[in-house]
């Protein structure tokens, strides 16, 4: 099925989402516009989010499926993916990526272990599933994978480097794979967010232009309405992320970020 010919991504009626207990991605799912039928498979490890995320769904008049998965059993991705997609009818017209943890914050992390483990998860283990996502759309011809990336993709920093650094290896391979993908009928569309109020996030000093779940679901849900292949939240995070993305190294060590 051709790009052009393709029903919009915002009425999908299958969905997978990996990551399932994400309450980012419980917001962009309770955003979509409602459609009769639709089915969402929450993909993660064993957790209450997602019985949460489950009974929510129930309450939205969809049906909800559930496929464990750990992001960093990379072994096990394949089957997986394919097992919500066969729960679906043996494809899904999108895909929800919202692995991500955040890991210790301040300079040099005090735990080299822990540090390499947010690496494995969101960037090794992300990736690998947006890997197995893209290879199942590419076989279908059709669908649109939205990847939940964080402005923290486009300018590390000493504060949070570990962070940075998974999500801009994950920011990167999803912008790399959209322009694989676009010939084939596939669409990727990039999420950045800055600070988010959320469970992973709570307790942390709260900056300036931080937002709350909901923010991103309805600047995920323009991005998919436009076509949009990028997008971020708040959106006015566009123009600042370019003003950072220019100061020289030597500013943005005596900057407070």
């Amino acid at each position: 099925m051709s790009t052009a010919a393709r029903p919009g991504a915002a009425a999908a009626r299958r969905i997978i989402v990996i990551g399932g207990g994400s309450e980012i991605a419980g917001a962009i799912l309770s955003a979509l516009p409602r459609v009769e039928g639709r089915e969402v498979v929450l993909m993660g490890r064993d957790s209450p989010a997602i019985a949460a995320a489950a009974e929510r769904l129930a309450r939205e008049g969809a049906r909800a499926h559930r496929v464990a998965v750990d992001a960093r059993d990379i072994a096990t991705h394949r089957a997986a993916v394919d097992a919500a997609a066969g729960l679906l009818g043996g494809a899904a017209d999108l895909v929800i990526l919202a692995v991500g943890v955040l890991g210790e914050r301040g300079a040099f992390p005090q735990d080299i272990v822990a540090a390499a483990e947010v690496l494995q998860v969101n960037t090794t283990g992300a990736g690998s599933l947006l890997l197995e996502s893209s290879r199942l759309m590419r076989e279908e011809g059709q669908g649109t994978i939205v990847v939940l990336s964080s402005v923290a993709a486009q300018r590390a920093r000493a504060a949070n480097a570990v962070y940075c650094a998974s999500k801009a290896g994950l920011d990167s391979l999803a912008e790399g794979l959209g322009d694989a993908l676009a010939p084939h009928g596939v669409r990727v569309l990039v999420v950045r967010p800055g600070f988010v109020r959320t469970r992973m996030t709570e307790g942390l000093p709260v900056p300036p232009l931080a937002c709350d779940p909901q923010t991103v679901a309805q600047a995920t849900l323009r991005g998919l309405e436009r076509g949009s292949e990028n997008v971020w939240a708040p959106a006015r995070l566009r123009w600042l992320m370019v003003v950072i993305q220019l100061l020289p190294r030597g500013l943005m060590r005596r900057l407070p970020l």
